[in-house]
């Protein structure tokens, strides 16, 4: 057994002294927890479950209306889980909830989705902004972006509205799979283009 790996894992105390051999054994291992993201975010999902915040439904049947109306629009399924996960955020970024979400699913997703859901909190604020002393308008500062419209009509069309306690919305059985399937594979990673990492 070499003296770098001990039990599986490496010896190194600092980053510094590590050798190829480590990160090799780390790469391998790493690539084993990377297959269980999707699970794992799933999971933190399901967080979302009985907290209503004032609104009619929870935010988990928030979500899973939003995504519901999505897939009943046409749209396809990298959307879906975009729509599915866009308030994932609520639970560890009660000031920036839009921006975690767009960060767990950016490897996964186009540019414009991402957009999207970095910045759909401001462009749903165009809904009740007025409401709370603020400005309804703060999305225009962004007119002109290639996805302003993309992210405005995903506001409009299945956030917005996706409050409804009598809506028939689907399970999130029936999202997991889609899930799946879209976090399968980062299409961006810094990680990208080194032949030791599992999930290049």
């Amino acid at each position: 057994m070499s003296e770098k790996i001990i039990d599986g894992r490496a010896t190194f105390k600092t980053m510094a002294e590590s050798s190829q051999e480590e990160w090799e054994l780390i790469a391998g291992s790493n690539g084993e927890f990377a297959k269980g993201l999707p699970d794992r975010v799933l999971a933190h999902l399901k967080l979302l479950d009985g907290d209503f915040g004032g609104f009619a439904v929870d935010r988990l049947e928030h979500s899973l209306q939003s995504a519901t109306l999505a897939h009943r629009a046409g749209k396809d399924e990298e959307y879906v889980v975009c729509a599915l996960m866009h308030d994932i955020g609520d639970t560890l970024g009660t000031y920036n909830h839009a921006e975690i979400g767009a960060a767990i699913m950016k490897p996964f997703v186009s540019e414009d989705n991402y957009w999207m859901m970095e910045h759909h909190g401001i462009f749903q604020g165009y809904y009740f902004f007025h409401h709370i002393g603020l400005d309804r308008d703060q999305r225009e500062q962004f007119r002109g972006h290639q996805a302003f419209e993309h992210t405005a009509q995903f506001c409009h069309l299945f956030d917005q509205n996706a409050f409804d306690p009598n809506y028939d919305t689907m399970p999130l059985e029936a999202f997991e799979p889609m899930v799946q399937r879209v976090m399968a594979k980062p299409r961006t990673s810094i990680y990208k283009g080194s032949p030791a990492v599992a999930a290049e």
